[in-house]
């Protein structure tokens, strides 16, 4: 299997003045500002907090700003800004939690083939098949899209986190759930979960080309 590694919060942010920590693997994690406490540093971003290990971080860099200057409407003039389509709400949310869009794209492909209703089996729902105990914990609706693949792309990148930008453990414990990932030190031997995480890496691969 080709490996693959993501790398969190580079080009695809926001322009918000903000840092990187780089964690020991040579990862970059974007955030707004980091606090120390003893052993762990609290990163913040998009108004939510994700704790790292101190020993994990190697160095903090600063993010380069150019603040841009807007030129407002004629006041005169009422647009009214078309609603987003599906793939533009993927993308706004890989983007708004630091990962390329080309990969949370491969995961809403294999989910549900882009579609807004889909519901496993098992109860998963939506774009990004998101159970409803995930959603809940995430403070999204899963039956609304925009809450869907916002929540989805969250969680992704805290499964990314834990495992410390390792691709493939992160898309298994997205389909087989972490408890499994750990079990197992890896892709659990789930054919289910072996097939999707090599159906995921092979959609990123081509839109990457």
């Amino acid at each position: 299997m080709k490996r693959f590694a993501i790398i969190l919060g580079l080009s695809a942010l926001p322009a918000l003045a903000g840092e990187f920590a780089v964690l020991s693997s040579g990862y970059r994690l974007h955030a707004e500002r980091h606090e120390m406490d003893g052993g762990k540093v609290r990163l913040f971003e998009n108004g939510g907090v994700t704790e790292v290990a101190a020993n994990q971080i190697r160095s903090f860099e600063v993010e380069e700003y150019t603040p841009s200057h807007p030129t407002p409407a004629p006041p005169e003039i009422l647009a009214v800004a078309p609603q987003p389509t599906t793939r533009e709400l993927i993308t706004a949310a890989a983007k708004k939690h630091g990962l390329p869009p080309a990969f949370v794209h491969s995961v809403v492909a294999a989910e549900s083939a882009y579609r807004t209703g889909a519901v496993s089996p098992k109860g998963a729902i939506g774009l990004m098949q998101l159970m409803p105990a995930t959603a809940k914990t995430l403070g999204a609706d899963p039956k609304i899209p925009e809450q869907n693949v916002n929540a989805g792309a969250e969680y992704l990148r805290q499964l990314l986190l834990k495992y410390n930008g390792h691709t493939e453990r992160a898309l298994a414990a997205y389909n087989a759930g972490p408890g499994a990932v750990d079990r197992y030190h890896g892709i659990p031997p789930y054919r289910e979960t072996r097939a999707y995480v090599s159906r995921v890496l092979r959609t990123y691969d081509n839109l990457n080309k």
